[in-house]
């Protein structure tokens, strides 16, 4: 591509990125595609020519853009909300454009020493102490993996070398995390040859905190039966509910029983850059590993996440392999700074590091803990709206930037007392159509049994007004669905 033809598209894709950030809020939410909406739009081969690019920029915009669900909008307000922020944008961008690998010191000095920085200060916001390590994945999932591979290896049974397959003498190695918990155990447990059988999920209790006597019960009964525990997941701030796990008192069993101790604090672990917040990493200090996304509510860009070990030299155990041609390169950096190679399955490593430099310098610490110390604010707000209308119900305590709720009767009818059943399929035609009118975006989860529609804030482009407008349209959704649900009835039971 010709050097002015380059600076042209540059120019015209990063006015396309500022129009869209400024313009966002008149999109709908969600698409109105129907499966295979892209698809059908899209050749069955590959082109055998070069295409011109403002041919492929249109149907980028023509095919693609109408098919995107804007993550970036003020009112999608489902999982656990994402902010598109210019800093990250740019750093994102100038990774592409410098296209570096940062698995040694040698391949990226800048790569590799300002990923050891960025780590240092997110370190620090969350309050770890200094013997805690940092590495950069892309994901939770990836980081508890990592971790759990670490924990086996801890063990002794040099599974690294002889692997477990075919082997006698190993017990059965089980893992242990609230019902709460993150689906990526079961993952985990699956890729390292441990078995989904051996992932014992523990009973929450009422404000869906794990149960510390549930776990105990557990480790005990496997100790029993010859089995050995390998590790308990403690959650700070659950993806459903955003409830803490007693990390302090499962730490004392995990000492009793000589057990590693992960703490999952991708999402909560944001809470500890507040004074009022850092509660939550009570007893956090005393793992064994930490993971915390700072693409979740540090507002960095996907993806971003980064693992803390207590003891590095056990991941470099498990994962270094240095071939020949990278020799050189891996003995120059010396013990001063870490080939980031040695700690983890990847070889080649995006330079992740460069957009959370720019996220963070532009913010300051000051200004993410007012966006955050904003958006629990805002979550409260909701859930007071929430309980001060007798047609709704929180179902969970508002620790963070999630609310947790039902519509409790349907409107009219006089059925405060309905069944979780019915209760749970009401909420399920009202969050399908409050999602279907392209306005906002919900997701929901189910707490002990009953389904909650979830309202995550933490975009910094939210503010209470496109809260008002969004619980202005979940009443009126409910109207809708409660007109029907009085229709129906009406003609089942005509009088």
């Amino acid at each position: 591509m010709p050097e002015a033809e380059f600076r042209r598209l540059l120019h015209e894709v990063a006015d396309w990125i500022a129009d869209y950030r400024a313009n966002i809020e008149t999109r709908r939410v969600v698409p109105e595609h129907k499966p295979n909406a892209i698809l059908s739009q899209l050749p069955d081969q590959p082109p055998e020519v070069a295409r011109p690019m403002d041919e492929i920029l249109r149907d980028f915009d023509q095919i693609i853009m109408p098919g995107i669900v804007h993550w970036g909008h003020p009112a999608f307000l489902g999982y656990f909300a994402t902010t598109t922020n210019a800093p990250g944008i740019i750093g994102e961008m100038l990774a592409a454009a410098l296209n570096v690998s940062a698995m040694t010191w040698q391949t990226s000095p800048a790569a590799t020493e300002l990923e050891f920085v960025v780590l240092d200060w997110i370190r620090q916001m969350l309050g770890l102490t200094a013997d805690f390590q940092g590495i950069v994945y892309d994901t939770a999932s990836v980081a508890l993996l990592h971790a759990l591979a670490a924990a086996r290896e801890e063990l002794g049974f040099d599974v690294r070398r002889e692997g477990l397959a075919g082997r006698t003498g190993i017990p059965r190695l089980t893992l242990y995390a609230s019902e709460q918990a993150h689906s990526s155990i079961e993952k985990a447990a699956i890729t390292l040859g441990l078995g989904e059988a051996n992932v014992r999920r523990i009973a929450s209790d009422g404000e869906y905190k794990m149960d510390i006597g549930a776990l105990r019960r557990a480790v005990e009964d496997d100790l029993r039966a010859g089995h050995r525990p390998l590790a308990v997941v403690a959650t700070v701030g659950t993806t459903s509910a955003t409830s803490v796990d007693p990390v302090a008192r499962i730490a004392d069993v995990c000492r009793e029983h000589r057990i590693w101790l992960h703490v999952d604090a991708a999402y909560g672990g944001a809470m500890a850059l507040l004074e009022e917040g850092r509660y939550v990493m009570h007893g956090v200090e005393r793992a064994d590993s930490v993971v915390f996304n700072p693409h979740k509510w540090l507002f960095v860009p996907l993806d971003f996440s980064t693992l803390y070990a207590r003891r590095p030299e056990t991941l470099r155990r498990v994962f270094s392999i240095v071939p020949e041609y990278l020799r050189g390169d891996a003995e120059r950096a010396g013990e001063a700074l870490p080939n980031y190679m040695d700690y983890g399955i990847q070889l080649g490593r995006r330079f992740r590091a460069l957009k959370a430099w720019f996220v963070i310098r532009s913010f300051g610490r000051e200004g993410l803990v007012a966006r955050i110390r904003e958006a629990c604010r805002l979550a409260r707000l909701v859930a007071e709206w929430i309980n001060s209308d007798e047609r709704f119900e929180t179902l969970a305590p508002v620790e963070m930037g999630v609310v947790c709720f039902r519509a409790r009767a349907i409107n009219n009818m006089g059925d405060d007392g309905l069944p979780d059943d019915e209760l749970n399929e009401f909420n399920e035609r009202l969050l399908a159509r409050l999602n279907a009118t392209g306005a906002t975006y919900l997701t929901h989860t189910r707490l002990h049994g009953r389904l909650a529609l979830r309202i995550a804030v933490g975009n910094v482009l939210t503010t209470e007004r496109h809260l008002a407008q969004v619980w202005e349209l979940v009443c009126d959704q409910l109207e809708a669905v409660s007109e029907e649900a009085i229709s129906k009835e009406a003609r089942t039971n005509p009088a």
